[in-house]
């Protein structure tokens, strides 16, 4: 087909997250659309849920909208029938056009839609959550935007790609009424696959033998696993995020992929070029800062040599490799004890879970750090206006007693700040009160291998339950900025379609670890070749023990502590070059050829 006629088609895009930022596929719509709207221009949109009772931020409402355009003609064709609909354009890059509905208005009509799901698509929807209430409703809207869209396209094709369970309920309809629309349907995890991969161990070996119904009802979400069915096996087109998650669509959904959608960035945000090693620097300084008032209190160690670790994502405990990467520093710990190294590693847990507030005695140690810090501000201010009076009156050319040029005051109050701020405690894991600290699993894995911050520990480990923003009191800068600070991202990940955390280290000029079960660790594996010269690792997981995988972890761990200042330079310059490689620029051609393949 000619590339011509590839973007002449209507192109709505349909996504639970289209400005609404919960988790990845918020990344993957709103990073990949400048690149569809350079091509596709006017003829494409996003719709999505508007979840809250304001308009998104990010959202800004159309006021001149062209009368001619198909979309406007939909939008208006629906708030004429009493619809309530929300048109405008998404304040991103490349600002694409957007329509927004509220699930609840459809409320009144649940009784019918729940009818039709069950007479015509064989799906019982009884007593539903909040949620599936929601993805039901928005189903039965986006389904009337595209009969209305179809009305008014003048005769145009229509390409309707559909993201996730959430948003494919409409697949159905339209292809039991054989509208004139092409679907694309794309999964970035099962939702199945993400239950039970919590809960088996051996989830990938067991995985041909998996009966989905059973499965479904044993986590008690058989509505939403028909549902996602019923949109895999009615597409026009179906694809996924990765070959790793391929093999989980032919088991559980019933449909091998027609085609698979690899994730990519959009690198203009990322940019830094000749700055990057400026930024690690001046980041990593702001998280010296934090390690000083968390560890220093009690016992200190050389900054110089302390290398910092994270790892973040959504708390799945077995799911994101949280359990591995402990099991594995514990490892490192011991060996770099045993070889009582003179290099320090702190690992953050950058992740989110219930909590009351910030632990009282690390707000306080952060608190005083900041004064101390105020402090020797002022003293060196004293000091600097007195020592160059002094430089310029004195005969003299020996450089005098600084101590002389502080006032007494000053120097008591540095005092009374030092012994204030020393403890006789270890300093504490977790950064956070939990709700419920005695379940939680990093806690209590930390516990059992007495991994608590000895000050022999040459491992210490910091446990955040929250994210990090730039009002956050501990840090003072936002996530992005945390990565850049870093020297390695670590996410070995047992259940992972994709992985966006481990890309966007590489985008940053982070050398970052993945897993060859996660669906970038498997895209790196199968294209690019001396991965570890481009600062991309992977642990071998897939067939391997969880023994086994602990230990290669911890050897990939101890052999980038082995480069020295000037490797680890090297090494973020060439990660950062390498980025160009999961670029938008080059992945969009994915879609490209999955629309291609719809109107064929």
């Amino acid at each position: 087909m000619a590339k011509k006629s590839l973007y002449e088609p209507l192109l709505a895009e349909v996504a639970w997250e289209v400005c609404n930022q919960i988790g990845g596929i918020y990344t993957v719509v709103r990073s990949k659309a400048p690149y569809i709207s350079e091509k596709w221009g006017e003829q494409y949109c996003l719709i999505g849920p508007l979840l809250d009772d304001r308009l998104p931020a990010e959202f800004e409402e159309a006021t001149d909208s062209d009368p001619n355009d198909p979309y406007t003609k939909a939008v208006d064709k629906l708030r004429a029938d009493g619809v309530e609909v929300f048109f405008g354009r998404w304040l991103t890059q490349g600002t694409p056009k957007v329509v927004l509905m509220r699930p609840e208005q459809a409320n009144d009509q649940m009784k019918d839609i729940r009818q039709y799901l069950l007479k015509h698509h064989h799906i019982n929807i009884f007593n539903p959550d909040d949620l599936l209430q929601q993805v039901i409703t928005f189903g039965h809207l986006v389904y009337s935007f595209f009969a209305a869209l179809e009305e008014e396209s003048g005769g145009r094709d229509i390409i309707g790609h559909f993201h996730e369970w959430m948003t494919g309920m409409a697949i159905g309809e339209i292809a039991r009424e054989k509208r004139k629309i092409k679907t694309v349907f794309t999964t970035h995890a099962t939702l199945l696959g993400r239950y039970v991969a919590m809960n088996d161990t051996n989830f990938y070996r067991n995985l041909p033998s998996i009966e989905w119904l059973p499965a479904a009802q044993k986590f008690y979400i058989e509505p939403q696993v028909r549902l996602e069915r019923l949109a895999a096996n009615d597409c026009t087109v179906f694809t996924t995020v990765s070959d790793v998650t391929g093999k989980e669509c032919e088991f559980l959904l019933g449909r091998k992929p027609d085609a698979i959608l690899p994730n990519g960035i959009n690198l203009y945000r990322y940019m830094a070029t000749h700055e990057l090693q400026n930024l690690h620097g001046q980041f990593k300084e702001k998280i010296h800062e934090f390690t000083m008032s968390h560890f220093f209190h009690s016992y200190t160690f050389d900054l110089d040599n302390t290398l910092y670790f994270f790892t973040s994502g959504r708390y799945e405990f077995h799911n994101k490799g949280y359990d591995l990467t402990l099991e594995a520093l514990r490892l490192l710990n011991e060996r770099l004890r045993k070889e009582k190294t003179d290099i320090t590693v702190v690992m953050f847990f950058i992740t989110k879970q219930p909590f009351e507030s910030i632990n009282p005695k690390v707000l306080q140690s952060r608190a005083v750090m900041d004064e101390i810090q105020n402090t020797c501000e002022e003293i060196l201010k004293q000091i600097r206006e007195k020592l160059f009076y002094a430089a310029a009156a004195n005969a003299d050319h020996h450089l005098p007693a600084l101590n002389d040029f502080v006032d007494d005051y000053w120097k008591y109050r540095y005092r009374k700040m030092i012994q204030s701020w020393k403890s006789d405690y270890w300093p504490i894991v977790v950064t956070h009160n939990l709700v419920n600290d005695a379940a939680d699993e990093i806690i209590q894995s930390l516990r059992k291998t007495d991994m608590i911050n000895k000050p022999d520990d040459k491992v210490k480990v910091i446990y955040h339950p929250d994210f990090i923003t730039p009002t956050n009191p501990l840090f003072g800068m936002d996530y992005p900025q945390f990565v850049r600070g870093c020297h390695l991202g670590i996410f070995p990940s047992y259940y992972e379609p994709w992985g966006y955390t481990p890309l966007e280290c590489v985008a940053r000029g982070v050398p970052a670890v993945t897993s060859d079960l996660s669906g970038f660790g498997d895209y790196c594996h199968r294209r690019f070749r001396n991965l570890e010269d481009k600062g991309i690792y992977i642990v071998k997981r897939r067939n391997k023990t969880f023994e086994e995988s602990a230990q290669d972890l911890a050897e990939i761990m101890y052999s980038f502590i082995q480069l020295n200042r000037r490797d680890r330079i090297i090494l973020r310059n060439t990660v950062e070059s390498n980025a160009e490689n999961f670029s938008w620029e080059n992945l969009v051609e994915h879609y490209e050829k999955a629309y291609r393949q719809v109107l064929a």
